[in-house]
């Protein structure tokens, strides 16, 4: 079993008071707590420390955190690390770009701190469920290797990021059952999704630009199918 005080969190944003607040509420909480104050911070607390879970601002000094986050992606042996935006930045564009640089999931503020802590808890139950599940599923020719994040096709390895890897090893669980846009959002996401909210699409996007155009079926206005 997993016990709060197992879990490290990083906390990487220059608004120090709001960093104060957080640590000791997930302190409370029993989670370990690193803090640091910019991206280039960031990134090398990631490094020495390791942490389950990094919640970390966009608008920083020194390195900002898109760039500190397309960083930490490029460490292999950190890559089941999640790593979350808490940011005011809201745009599309901004949530976009997030997801592109390799985040699981994107958080705007303000958020109440339970509300915050509840979301927390609920990606780190995520991190617990990937890593119960089993090693290797085969179907279609497609192998999903969940202990190192690849996905095997036609003996070639493809590396994918937490989030599109979870997405599709939930796709590629149930070949051609649709799955709804509010079934994803929950089992991958935690939550449900809000209006505009594109980060499926993009993850999509990416699948597809990965598998080919064949694997991944749109049903309009549902969802999405894994298809043979």
């Amino acid at each position: 079993m997993y016990s709060n005080d197992t879990y490290k969190i990083l906390l990487v944003d220059d608004d120090i008071p709001l960093v104060q607040d957080i640590d000791n509420a997930l302190r409370r909480e029993g989670y370990q707590v690193i803090a640091a104050f910019n991206g280039k911070e960031g990134v090398a607390a990631f490094r020495e420390y390791n942490p389950h879970l990094v919640l970390m601002d966009i608008i920083m000094p020194v390195m900002n955190g898109m760039d500190a986050c397309l960083e930490m992606r490029t460490i292999d042996l950190l890559r089941k690390t999640f790593i979350v935006f808490y940011t005011d930045r809201k745009e599309d564009y901004s949530q976009i770009a997030g997801f592109n640089a390799g985040a699981d999931d994107y958080i705007i503020k303000p958020v109440k701190l339970a509300v915050l802590l509840t979301r927390i808890k609920a990606i780190l139950k995520r991190l617990k469920k990937v890593s119960l599940e089993p090693k290797k599923e085969d179907v279609s020719g497609i192998q999903i290797d969940r202990e190192r994040y690849v996905v095997i096709q036609d003996g070639k390895e493809i590396v994918f990021p937490r989030k599109e890897f979870e997405l599709v090893s939930l796709l590629h669980s149930s070949p051609r059952k649709v799955f709804t846009r509010q079934e994803i959002s929950s089992l991958i996401w935690g939550h449900e999704i809000v209006a505009k909210n594109r980060s499926i699409d993009v993850h999509i996007r990416k699948l597809r630009e990965k598998l080919g155009n064949g694997h991944i079926k749109t049903v309009k206005g549902i969802g999405y199918s894994f298809e043979f």
